[in-house]
């Protein structure tokens, strides 16, 4: 091997290396759901402990994982620890990782499949058609992910109406327009459980194909976070 030859080898090993840091990190089934849920919001170690069901220590462990990567942020806010997403490049990473494999492994719409999500074409629509429906005043938009997370941003006006208090508030949502629910993304299952419980009371309700991951990672205008 020339001394040239040398040289290459040694940047590519170098090069691939860097890029193994970020494959590593992605490398595991937790710390996608970690990025997953980081793309909806900041949070705190505690509240993505909770919400995985993981205990304290080991997300903070999966957490230094992805920040020694350089995907995840961290802050400090008094007692807490405050993760959230590098930038919006991580967000588009994610996304694509998910789109392969929803394209190369036969598992994953079966998952879908059995697990109803987008189990009814008709009870879902398409950016499109809902823009459509707004610009004739047809339609009203309803966030039903957690208030944090509809706070840290949310589509264009969306309304705020989180599932667990959906029963409640239900009764103030005009029953003359078509009722359009999202949440986190493609395979959230809160968008469906409200479109369930909304066309029980009558409504004419359907899901948005897509919730806030997909049009975060697509640079679509986004109501700004408060």
């Amino acid at each position: 091997m020339t001394e040239t030859d040398a040289e290459h080898r040694a940047f590519k090993d170098a090069l691939y290396g860097q890029f193994a840091r970020v494959g590593g990190a992605l490398a595991s089934e937790r710390r996608l759901e970690l990025l997953d849920l980081l793309a909806q919001g900041p949070r705190h170690v505690e509240a993505l402990a909770a919400e995985t069901g993981v205990s304290v220590a080991n997300v903070s462990r999966h957490l230094q994982m992805l920040k020694a990567a350089r995907l995840v942020d961290a802050e400090r806010d008094g007692t807490r620890v405050f993760y959230r997403l590098a930038d919006e490049s991580v967000a588009r990473l994610w996304l694509a990782l998910r789109e392969t494999a929803e394209s190369r492994i036969a598992e994953v719409a079966e998952l879908a499949r059995r697990h109803a999500v987008g189990e009814h074409a008709g009870d879902v629509i398409s950016r499109e058609e809902y823009e459509a429906l707004r610009a004739a005043d047809g339609a009203v938009l309803v966030d039903v992910r957690p208030r944090a997370e509809y706070e840290a941003g949310h589509l264009p006006e969306a309304i705020s109406v989180p599932l667990e208090a959906l029963a409640g508030a239900a009764d103030a949502l005009p029953r003359d327009r078509r009722i359009v629910a999202y949440c986190r993304g493609a395979y959230c299952l809160f968008a469906g459980e409200a479109v369930a419980l909304l066309r029980e009371r009558g409504f004419d309700a359907v899901r948005l194909e897509d919730g806030w991951l997909e049009w975060r990672a697509g640079a679509q205008p986004a109501a700004p976070a408060r």
